[in-house]
């Protein structure tokens, strides 16, 4: 997926994920041999939300920040 470049998430890669109800899009990142943590969003935020936490956290975690159905770019029901 190609996305402008957001020093927000420096070193992140955004992925669309096929599902049975449309795409997912998830932002992933982090050490990939550290343990997975999954970051959701709540009402009305989308995985932008955690730009902060993640820049903090991805030196410890492999960090997965999925947009929820129907929020930012994945697909809505």
């Amino acid at each position: 997926m190609s996305t402008p470049h957001t020093p927000w998430f420096d070193g992140f890669t955004l992925h669309t994920v096929d599902l049975p109800h449309g795409p997912a899009c998830v932002r992933v990142g982090g050490r990939a041999d550290a343990p997975a943590l999954v970051l959701l969003h709540g009402f009305p935020q989308t995985h932008v939300l955690w730009h902060r936490v993640a820049q903090q956290l991805a030196d410890r975690y492999r960090l997965l920040m999925p947009d929820l159905r129907g929020y930012g770019a994945s697909a809505a029901p």
